[in-house]
């Protein structure tokens, strides 16, 4: 949770750091100047993965590290606080928002050469001397990953923030991601950072957007949708990377839609086999793609292969990305589903 000294503030979704509970790095002012000259209504003290961080002032050096979508540096962007970034390393995916992919081309990204996972290895980290890093999961602070762990950063004096429910074996916060949590992690951007009306605008526009959605597609049957990854390399069945538990299965089902393959794995992606495949009953399909260069020959390869789905028949796919995951873009992937999966509400 995150607390204001004096007044209460909200937490859970994604990244924070500062100098307030770290040491300070040589360069820092001492803790208690750093306080007693701070911005008004700072330090903001949030509690994540068990341990508390305290921010005297709204940072001014972030550095995003890698992950599954571009949706965490989004959510920085929607909030416009691209000037706070120092390096990106966040790559995968792209933005459905207008203009937003240009915005993440166009931040730096600290000229890192990353590690063969695609992240940011520990000295270039530490080079780097950010006061504030975000990664997606616990393991961007691995140091068998060959990453900066929390405490080198706290060392360093920069604060560190992963989502509430990626904090690992270390967290208490377990189940499925919502979009609920993506709301969480924009209100905790804005009051690290000083900009809650702007985080209270996002939150109020995604959530109106998906009521309407929600309104338009009541009462109806719920569509079976298959959620297929393409570009990456997490599965290993006969239908590739089927998305299995996610915030996904939050956004199908506000969209009147259910994940076909959702009990097929209790992890992320499941393993689907042809003949799993062929006995299902898939009404639509969300092609999820990162940077695949042609994402619609993989709905038109599926519908080929198994001419037995409604799907098929009906030729109902879309494609989405940052869109399926935690972060600012939730409601156009609720709305391009319902519209995919139930045409004649809109």
């Amino acid at each position: 949770m995150v607390t204001r000294r004096g007044s209460a503030t909200v937490a859970a979704a994604i990244l924070m750091f500062s100098a307030g509970c770290a040491s300070p790095a040589p360069d820092a002012r001492p803790a208690d100047a750093a306080l007693r000259d701070g911005p008004a209504g700072y330090p903001v003290v949030i509690e994540n993965c068990g341990t508390e961080y305290s921010f005297p002032a709204p940072p001014e050096r972030t550095v995003v590290m890698n992950g599954g979508s571009v949706a965490e540096v989004s959510s920085m962007l929607a909030l416009g606080l691209g000037d706070r970034i120092v390096a990106n390393a966040q790559n995968y995916g792209t933005s459905e928002v207008e203009g937003r992919q240009q915005e993440i081309d166009a931040l730096p990204t600290g000229g890192l050469a990353l590690t063969e996972a695609g992240d940011i290895p520990r000295e270039a980290m530490l080079e780097l001397r950010p006061d504030f890093v975000l990664a997606t999961y616990d393991g961007g602070f691995s140091a068998d990953l060959g990453h900066a762990t929390r405490e080198d950063l706290r060392r360093l004096g920069a604060n560190s923030y992963v989502p509430a429910r990626s904090c690992g074996a270390a967290g208490t916060v377990e189940g499925e991601p919502v979009i609920e949590d993506s709301y969480e992690l924009i209100t905790d951007l804005g009051r690290i950072f000083g900009v809650e009306d702007r985080a209270e605008e996002v939150v109020a526009r995604s959530r109106a957007a998906i009521e309407a959605v929600e309104a338009a597609v009541a009462g109806v049957e719920p569509k079976n949708i298959l959620v297929l990854f393409v570009g990456m390399s997490m599965g290993s069945g006969g239908l590739g990377d089927v998305g299995a538990t996610g915030i996904w299965n939050d956004v199908l089902a506000r969209a009147g839609a259910a994940n076909a393959f959702g009990d097929a794995s209790e992890g992320m992606f499941a393993d689907v086999s042809r003949e799993q495949a062929a006995r299902a009953a898939v009404d639509g399909v969300v092609i999820v793609s990162y940077r695949h260069p042609d994402p619609e020959s993989e709905a038109h390869r599926l519908f080929d292969e198994y001419p037995q789905w409604p799907a098929a028949r009906d030729g109902d796919f879309v494609v989405l990305s940052d869109s399926i995951y935690l972060g600012p873009s939730n409601a156009e992937a609720v709305e391009a589903v319902a519209r995919m999966a139930h045409p004649e509400r809109f």
